[in-house]
């Protein structure tokens, strides 16, 4: 015999934080409105600002994030960095 299982609402409630957000979310998160994130977008994109999803229509608030601390300098330059190993041997050769 097969048993039917119901879900129940869980007890523990916690906020959820979304990845993806609509348009008007990831313009507030760079401080602009609606109007000029779509006139600026054009020029944020040729600058690597990442697409919205083509389904959802909606940021990923992970990527903007990343592209953010690429242009800031907060993150690593990717390829053309220096590897951990070339990093450590490079501060191993200054201690003599």
């Amino acid at each position: 015999m097969s048993q039917t299982h119901t879900l129940q609402p869980s007890s523990i409630r916690f906020p959820v934080q979304p990845r993806l957000v609509p348009t008007v979310k990831a313009a507030r998160y760079l401080h602009l409105t609606l109007r000029e994130f779509m006139e600026l977008l054009p020029a944020l994109q040729d600058q690597g600002f990442p697409k919205a999803c083509p389904i959802t229509g909606n940021y990923d608030m992970v990527a903007i994030d990343s592209w953010l601390d690429r242009r800031s300098g907060l993150a690593g330059s990717g390829s053309g960095g220096q590897s951990s190993i070339d990093i450590a041997r490079a501060r191993l050769a200054t201690l003599g």
